[in-house]
């Protein structure tokens, strides 16, 4: 059994958006997936929560919303800690607790990180589009009328009508520090061997600079240039989330969850799944390192946190 309540979003926020794991499958007529940034955060709210692991959550990009819930829910907030506040007063990241009627939840800026997860026991109702409830804005599609929310909108949750526990944790080794420079691992990209080698050294050597012009497409960087032996083009090929590609201006851009479905760009490396959350954490202004590791050594560092998901899982199915 089941209900429904109201939440209502007294103001929006910077870009607060529903999103789920995304839409896959339809890549190849130039679909992409969506879905959340940081999938580490939106997998541990809704284990938190006590939701299936694709369930809608609420994406809240530095500045969080001001919103008013019209009934008693339980919900939990991980991610960038962007200083959630009930009713004024601070309340605990990475672990559940409960709203009440009439209580106003909002969010005084980014302290540490760029993204935090809002997650609701009983899962956030949006519009689904090829079996996915992801906001892709550019196309209009999924979440809430396929846009980032307004002032004035009301939002639906599905809140099981048993009752909810409470005050249910992650251990602080779970919880990941967003640092102002940030080192992300990667594997070597399709077309690593066609840049100079001075510039691949510098390329693992130097800080790059987040700039503003960076969104949920991508992560545009400033700083050392990196040269291709030849040129910046080639014949549009695949790329995924963490493709880093180089234009013929030298500069370093990371897909995000948005990116097109196809590049017509040089990619010097990828991104290893597990530093994916990281990416998704920085805030214009901060720096990015690159560090090479082998394949073996990412699927190494995968298996280990699916391991820390299933024991999560578990630990917390205890405390119900």
């Amino acid at each position: 059994m089941t209900k429904e309540t109201l939440c209502y979003v007294k103001k929006p926020g910077m870009f607060t958006t529903i999103q789920d794991l995304g839409r896959f499958g339809f890549q190849s007529q130039g679909i992409p997936p969506a879905g959340v940034m940081d999938y580490y955060a939106f997998t541990i709210a809704n284990m938190l929560t006590g939701n299936h692991l694709r369930e809608a959550v609420l994406e809240i990009t530095m500045t969080g919303p001001v919103l008013s819930f019209a009934s008693q829910a339980v919900i939990a907030i991980t991610g960038g800690d962007l200083q959630p506040e009930l009713n004024g007063e601070t309340v605990p990241m990475w672990k559940t607790f409960t709203v009440q009627e009439g209580d106003e939840l909002s969010f005084k800026g980014p302290k540490q990180g760029a993204r935090a997860y809002l997650a609701v026991s009983g899962g956030i109702n949006g519009e689904e589009v090829l079996k996915s409830k992801s906001t892709y804005v550019k196309a209009k599609l999924g979440g809430f009328e396929g846009r980032a929310l307004r002032k004035g909108d009301k939002l639906t949750f599905t809140v099981p009508c048993n009752s909810l526990s409470t005050g249910k944790g992650v251990h602080s080794e779970l919880i990941p520090s967003y640092p102002s420079t940030q080192e992300l691992r990667v594997l070597e990209g399709q077309e690593y061997t066609a840049f100079e080698k001075k510039a691949v050294q510098s390329f693992f050597t130097s800080a790059y600079t987040v700039t503003n012009e960076s969104d949920r497409m991508g992560i545009r960087l400033s700083g050392s240039h990196v040269t291709q032996k030849n040129k910046a083009d080639i014949l549009s090929d695949a790329v995924t989330f963490g493709t880093i590609q180089v234009a013929s201006d030298g500069q370093p851009m990371i897909l995000m969850a948005d990116r097109q479905t196809t590049g017509g760009y040089t990619r010097i490396a990828n991104i290893i799944t597990v530093d994916l959350p990281k990416a998704a954490q920085v805030l214009p202004g901060q720096k990015i390192t690159f560090k090479k590791v082998s394949l073996e050594e990412a699927h190494s560092l995968f298996l280990k946190e699916r391991k820390q998901f299933a024991s999560l899982a578990l630990a917390l199915e205890e405390k119900l």
